[in-house]
């Protein structure tokens, strides 16, 4: 008998109206990092550890542990992505289109759609990729 995969994926997709250039700058720059997700220590490079803090709330420190898992410019970046006792990967692939750049975010390793931590991570993500598209339209 087959063991049924027992993770769930989030994945949001968006068209940006920009070039992969762009949008890579907002999602490796720690200070752009900032304006569109939370406060972070991030470095580009393989193998880094960072993490990104927030304002603590009710059964959350409001710090999350990461590593950077991939990184290939202008294309595809991917880090861990622990928190509470969960762990989850987040994977960004930009993929250049006529009018900019389809922008693709997959966060894997949730227990299920029905958990708490999918639901609030597809609440959160809707959210943070809206400001990810405005600071991206702000910047030369």
């Amino acid at each position: 008998m087959m063991k049924p995969d027992t993770t769930r994926s989030l994945v949001i997709e968006r068209e940006m109206p920009h070039p992969p250039e762009k949008i890579w700058r907002a999602l490796t720059q720690g200070p752009l990092i900032e304006e569109w997700l939370m406060k972070n220590d991030f470095r580009p490079a393989v193998g880094q550890q960072f993490s990104f803090r927030a304002t603590p709330v009710p059964n959350w420190d409001g710090v999350i542990e990461c590593e950077v898992l991939v990184l290939e410019p202008n294309a595809r970046l991917s880090y861990s992505w622990a928190t509470m006792g969960s762990k989850s990967v987040v994977a960004w692939t930009l993929t250049p289109t006529k009018g900019g750049t389809h922008v693709r975010m997959e966060q894997s390793g949730f227990p299920s759609e029905e958990h708490a931590s999918y639901k609030g991570a597809n609440y959160g993500w809707q959210k943070f990729i809206g400001n990810l598209e405005r600071v991206v339209g702000g910047l030369e």
